[in-house]
């Protein structure tokens, strides 16, 4: 998979922080928009699909990287 130009950076932040921060920043975004984010958070693999899918969003991609987890996000 290639990768994303811009990731919304959410290194560093604990729970629930990356889920907020998330919500906040689709909440600014147009349906359909797609947008990437980069957590270290370790509950964010769970929390982040979770979120999606509670909130009609689409969990496009799940990549986990050595010190981090990337999620592709498009808006529903």
């Amino acid at each position: 998979m290639s990768g994303p130009e811009a990731i919304y950076d959410l290194r560093g932040l604990k729970c629930p922080l990356p889920v907020l921060k998330t919500r906040r920043r689709l909440s600014t975004m147009e349906r359909g928009a797609e947008l990437w984010i980069e957590t270290t958070d370790p509950l964010a693999a769970i929390d982040i699909p979770h979120f999606c899918s509670e909130n009609g969003h689409v969990l496009l991609a799940s990549e986990k990287h050595e010190a981090s987890h990337r999620f592709h996000i498009r808006k529903g």
